[in-house]
């Protein structure tokens, strides 16, 4: 299997590749986890990604490390971008056409998910729905994280 390269924004794109070339390869993704000194993403930034994740997320895996996935249509390009930059240890993929749907898919997974997006979730763990937070727990369990106490847990 080829490996797979990044492609980042900040700079000009490589010379070799491109989406049709490699269309597994991601468009755009940040460094494993977020730059040192790098902001928190506020609170409206993180019940967007959240409302998101509730309604069109995916928390699973590959058997080896855990992933959480977003797919939605190329026409919410945009909001993708956001999402990349906001969460810059994501990475963004696509688009992807076939099966007569065109769709973008962002990641987040290994050392940036277990650092940063797994805790974020867990911190706001009583916004999500039960069948969500369901889903979340499998994969921390079968992946092995351990996350703090929900805010507003109780303590048993």
């Amino acid at each position: 299997m080829a490996s797979r390269t990044a492609r980042d924004t900040s700079g000009p794109a490589p010379a070799t590749g491109s989406d049709a070339s490699n269309p597994g390869a991601p468009l755009h993704a940040g460094a494993a986890a977020a730059p040192q000194g790098s902001r928190e993403p506020d609170d409206l930034s993180v019940g967007f990604l959240l409302g998101l994740l509730v309604g069109e997320g995916h928390f699973g895996g590959d058997g080896r490390q855990p992933q959480v996935t977003l797919r939605m249509h190329v026409r919410h390009e945009e909001t993708f971008e956001w999402m990349r930059r906001t969460y810059p240890g994501s990475a963004l993929y696509g688009p992807y056409h076939h099966g007569g749907r065109s769709y973008y898919q962002w990641s987040a997974r290994g050392r940036y998910l277990r650092e940063s997006i797994a805790p974020l979730v867990q911190r706001h763990r009583s916004l999500l729905d039960a069948y969500t937070a369901a889903r979340f727990d499998t994969m921390c369990e079968r992946y092995g994280i351990v996350l703090a106490p929900a805010i507003g847990a109780s303590e048993a």
